[in-house]
Order: structure tokens, then C-alpha cells, then sequence
């Protein structure tokens, strides 16, 4: 009888605990939601407002249980829920590609100058880049969740890089993957020269992007300029019509 009386006591334990764990994943999941959906406001409304979407692709990531415990153990942390929610910033990571490096900056500031974020670490890898040429901007932000019966202030890891910068890491991730993280010298050095290659495209591409923007307004301020608009109806201005006016004032 008493035997049996342990085992209910085990599982009413353990369903606890699961239950625990179940609450604390899900308040990232819900932080991860929360950050998706401000960057997808940003988006929209730069589509809309701007006609231009300086966002190119978001993706999220939710660590798993394995994974946070493994690093538990390589910080020799320690086992708790409190020292996980203290000490553990990267549980809910976001990943936004971006077309240009300029883009980049702006999505951090505005997201940076919301009222319910709280930035907690910027690390500017792209103007600092790492010894391997990874380059990237990443920002630690701590947002609110609302539960049912609680407030959590949640950790959520941006990650904020080009579509080149982008397309190295994946490379420079799969690589070592391959290798087991053991990658020939060789490689190593011409991934590094392949991360100089992507910068100095991204830099040429910002370049051709911000020619081409000043051509179009150029364009459009002349379209502007011999339109004459009266309620619904659009008219050509004629240069010569134009030149009257300005010779009578």
C-alpha cells in the first residue's frame, strides 16, 4: 500500500514539473510570436507607406530542451527554471534577412525604440566582425508576456543580417558540420576571404540601389512637375506653357 502511495506521489511530481516546463517553453514561444508580429507590422507598413520592404525573409528558432540543457552544462549552470530565465538570453531567437546593410540598421533602431522593449546587449558584428569574417548584427531584447496568471519578462535573440551575410553563414554552418567542427585550415581561410567577398558586395549593391533610388526621384519629381491634377482629371503641363507663366511673374 505504501509502495504504491510513492509511485502516486512520483507522478503527481512529475506532472508537476511538466507542467512547469511546459509554461516556461511557452512563454518563449509566445515571446517569439510577439516579436514576429512587430517586425511583420514594420514590414507592412513599409510596403504601404514607404513602397519600399526593406525586409527580405524572417525566420524563428525555439531551443530544445536538450539543446538548453547541454549548455546548462558548458556554463556549469545550474538547474533551475531562475537561473535560466537570469542567466540563458538566447532560448527564442529571430532571424530577419534584410536587402541592405543601411536596412538592417533601421529595422534595430525602430524596433530598439519601442516602448515595451527593453534592449539588454547590441553586439555589431558587422562593423567589428569576428575572427572567421562572420558578420551580423545581433541585439538581446527582454519583452512582457501576458499568461493567464502571470507577467514574464522574456529574453528574445535578434539576429539582423544581409541576404550575403546570410548566405555565408548558412555555408559556414554547414561546413562545419560536415567537418565536426575539425575544418582543414585551407577552408577556414577561404571561408574567411568568401565573408570579405560578401561585404564588398553588399557594399556595391547598397551603392547601385541608392544610384538608381536618386535617378527614380529625379524622374518622378520631373513628372511631377508637368502634371496639373484638378479633382479627377490629369493634365500634361507643355514646357512651353510652363515657361508663360514663369515669365509672367
Amino acid at each position: 500500500m505504501e509502495r504504491t502511495s510513492n509511485i502516486d506521489i512520483d507522478i503527481e511530481k512529475l506532472k508537476h514539473i511538466k507542467k512547469e516546463l511546459t509554461r516556461f517553453m511557452m512563454a518563449y514561444k509566445f515571446a517569439l510570436d510577439e516579436m514576429s508580429t512587430k517586425i511583420n507590422v514594420l514590414k507592412q507598413e513599409f510596403e504601404h507607406v514607404h513602397e519600399y520592404n526593406p525586409i527580405e525573409h524572417i525566420s524563428t528558432r525555439l531551443k530544445s530542451p536538450e539543446s538548453i540543457l547541454n549548455k546548462i552544462y558548458r556554463k556549469n549552470g545550474e538547474l533551475s527554471l531562475e537561473w535560466l530565465k537570469e542567466n540563458m538570453k538566447d532560448i527564442a531567437g529571430i532571424r530577419v534577412t534584410c536587402s541592405f546593410i543601411s536596412d538592417i540598421y533601421r529595422l534595430s533602431e525602430m524596433i530598439q525604440k519601442q516602448k515595451d522593449v527593453e534592449v539588454i546587449q547590441c553586439k555589431d558584428y558587422i562593423e567589428h566582425p569576428k575572427p572567421n569574417g562572420y558578420q551580423s548584427l545581433h541585439v538581446i531584447v527582454k519583452i512582457p508576456v501576458f499568461m493567464s496568471d502571470r507577467e514574464e519578462h522574456v529574453f528574445v535573440e535578434l539576429q539582423i543580417r544581409s541576404i550575403a551575410m546570410d548566405f555565408w553563414a548558412s555555408l559556414e554552418h554547414k561546413i562545419y558540420y560536415k567537418y565536426n567542427k575539425e575544418v582543414p585550415k585551407n577552408l577556414i581561410n577561404e571561408l574567411k576571404e568568401a565573408a570579405v567577398t560578401a561585404a564588398e558586395l553588399d557594399r556595391k549593391m547598397e551603392k547601385l540601389h541608392n544610384e538608381i533610388n536618386h535617378l527614380k526621384k529625379i524622374d518622378h519629381s520631373d513628372e511631377l512637375l508637368t502634371q496639373l491634377q484638378i479633382n479627377n482629371d490629369k493634365f500634361h503641363l507643355p514646357v512651353e506653357l510652363l515657361n508663360i507663366v514663369t515669365k509672367a511673374k
